[in-house]
This record gives structure tokens, C-alpha cells and sequence, in this order.
């Protein structure tokens, strides 16, 4: 069965345009990567639970605090591995250089007996629109023009 996640594109009105804030996830595999890598803040949610709850629990656990204002559905997206993540939309302002991110625990080097604890999150950034094309996964791609999409309605 393909997993599901729920995760919050938080965004930003200035006087250059629409900026949206985009996660770097940590640990070892990504850490030398970055466009294409980066992702909304989001995680995984069970059948019978609220997706827009588990949206703000997954932002709260991986930046440290939790968006202010109503969340707004988005979009439905399925990545390559086949996860389907279920997008939510909000307008707010953090600073991205003050998140605190949950940690969790691997073996790392593999096969190497030693443990290692790694933040979920390693940054976070805000990008333009066109700039966030570049770094967001692929699969998440849709999402940005769903944001465009929705705020041009507005």
C-alpha cells in the first residue's frame, strides 16, 4: 500500500513576488545534495487520521514551531517512489535560519555497528517561485503551480 504524507507549503508576499520556505532533509544521503532534493515541510499520516493535523504536527516537528493561520488544501501530488502527499497552503513568515528541527537515529557508516543521531531537517530557505522549481523534488514540482494557480484566484 503507497504511503501518504501531509505536509504545509508556507509562503510569503514582498515586494519581488511570492517566496515559498522549502526544507533541505538531513543525514548522510542528502547532505551533498541539493537541487531537486529539497522538499515542503511534511511527514507520514495513517488511514483514519486527519490529514491537515498531521500537516501541522510533521511542520511543528520539523521547524520547531507551527504556522500561524488557516490552512488552505492545495493539492494532491504522487512522487516517483509512489508516496502520495497531500498538500496545504498557508501565508506566514518564519525565520528560516532559527528552525529546530526532530532528530532521529541510523547506523552510520552502514555495517559499522555505530549509531547516529541526524536532524530531520537540516535548513530551511525561502526561494522565489522560480527558484524553488530548481531545488524542490520533482514530484512536488506540481505543487508550486498549484500555489500560483491558487493566489492568482485571490
Amino acid at each position: 500500500m503507497p504511503k501518504k504524507s501531509a505536509g504545509i507549503l508556507l509562503y510569503r508576499r514582498d515586494v519581488t513576488g511570492v517566496a515559498v520556505l522549502l526544507v533541505h532533509p538531513g543525514g548522510p544521503f542528502w547532505s551533498r545534495k541539493d537541487l531537486g532534493a529539497w522538499s515542503i515541510p511534511k511527514g507520514e499520516y495513517w488511514d483514519g487520521e486527519d490529514a491537515e493535523a498531521a500537516a501541522l504536527r510533521e511542520f511543528e516537528e520539523e521547524l520547531g514551531t507551527a504556522p500561524a493561520g488557516n490552512l488552505i488544501f492545495l493539492d494532491e501530488v504522487v512522487q516517483p517512489g509512489g508516496k502520495r502527499v497531500r498538500a496545504f497552503a498557508v501565508e506566514g513568515d518564519l525565520d528560516a535560519a532559527a528552525i529546530q528541527s526532530s532528530t532521529f537515529e541510523m547506523e552510520w557508516p552502514p555495517r559499522s555497528g555505530r549509531t547516529q543521531t541526524f536532524p530531520e531537517v537540516d535548513r530551511a530557505e525561502w526561494f522565489s517561485l522560480h527558484e524553488a522549481e530548481e531545488r524542490i523534488l520533482s514530484g512536488q514540482r506540481p505543487l508550486l503551480k498549484s500555489l500560483a494557480a491558487l493566489l492568482q484566484r485571490a
